[in-house]
């Protein structure tokens, strides 16, 4: 700034505009650290996002598994989705990604073959094993039966989920997918 009074003026608008200039810089850093910090976590959550949903099977005619002698797990084969790649089409386990809380559904259907046949459509929701919940339909006056249950349960990072089909139970299905294993997490 020079020494007379208009120089002076210019000179104060000067330092003005560089404090701003400043403050803004600033502002603008904390908030772009702000940003990343939120696209963090964002890319955190997508990147640990889990959902998958199963069926039996897929042929056009209709196909019984079971039923067997002693329990066996139920080995889901046509994957609607499969969100995280946590549920493994060859062992039928879904393996908990993270600790949080998850829906679970589980739906049975089963056919006689004819009224009056023995009809067991039944299995069992497990988590390592243990039984969770188990949707049974046993009836000997019709020929189909189907049963569903739906819950939401906190599991723990590395826990297995999976359907237990117990002894003298069977499940039949086809393309219609009428048998379904689904689980998502809903929030950690």
């Amino acid at each position: 700034c020079q020494a007379d009074a208009a120089s002076c003026g210019c000179c104060l608008m000067h330092q003005q505009i560089d404090r701003m200039k400043r403050s803004f810089n600033q502002s603008l850093a904390e908030l772009q650290n702000e940003l990343n910090k939120a696209m963090d976590t964002l890319n955190q959550f997508r990147a640990t996002r889990s959902a998958f949903s199963v069926s039996l099977f897929t042929d056009n005619t209709q196909t019984c598994y079971g039923p067997f002698r002693d329990d066996t797990l139920v080995v889901y084969k046509h994957i609607f989705l499969n969100m995280g790649d946590n549920y493994d089409v060859s062992s039928g386990v879904f393996t908990v990604p993270r600790t949080g809380v998850y829906s679970l559904a589980l739906t049975v259907y089963s056919d006689a073959g004819a009224p009056g046949n023995t009809l067991a459509a039944c299995a069992s929701l497990q988590v390592n094993g243990h039984l969770l919940a188990g949707p049974r339909e046993f009836y000997m006056q019709d020929q189909e039966d189907s049963a569903t249950t739906s819950i939401v349960v906190k599991l723990r990072q590395g826990e297995m989920v999976s359907v237990n089909l117990p002894i003298g139970c069977f499940l039949c299905d086809n393309k219609n997918h009428y048998n379904t294993f689904s689980g998502f997490l809903l929030y950690t």
